[in-house]
């Protein structure tokens, strides 16, 4: 997605368990935040260096008590973590995806 210059990417996962627990604590797959950083400084390398990128991980709700809502910074790139419920009405499914993208449209800052 793009907005003059921020650019967003946003990549869909699912899972049964959105966290896996190491030592007792939960954490996000790494894998997943390394291939969004991944795609945001792909994007940066292609010619993109005016845009302002950043890269969502977006997860499916789960029956879990823990659900990811979180910002990073890796090396100067704003990454999120978001969590979409989809057992709601399709329009309301639409609603949070507005609510999620505004807001980091909204709020993202760019990197010196």
């Amino acid at each position: 997605m793009q907005r003059g210059n921020t650019v967003l990417i946003i990549d869909a996962k699912y899972y049964n368990h959105t966290t896996q627990v190491h030592f007792d604590k939960h954490t996000l797959h790494s894998n997943n935040l390394y291939q969004i950083f991944t795609y945001v400084k792909s994007k940066l390398s292609i010619g993109e260096e005016d845009n302002t990128v950043s890269g969502m991980l977006l997860y499916a709700k789960t029956e879990e008590e823990i659900q990811p809502d979180n910002v990073y910074q890796m090396h100067g790139s704003q990454i999120s973590v978001k969590t979409l419920d989809l057992n709601l009405p399709f329009v309301e499914i639409a609603a949070q995806m507005d609510r999620i993208v505004e807001s980091h449209f909204t709020g993202v800052i760019k990197a010196d």
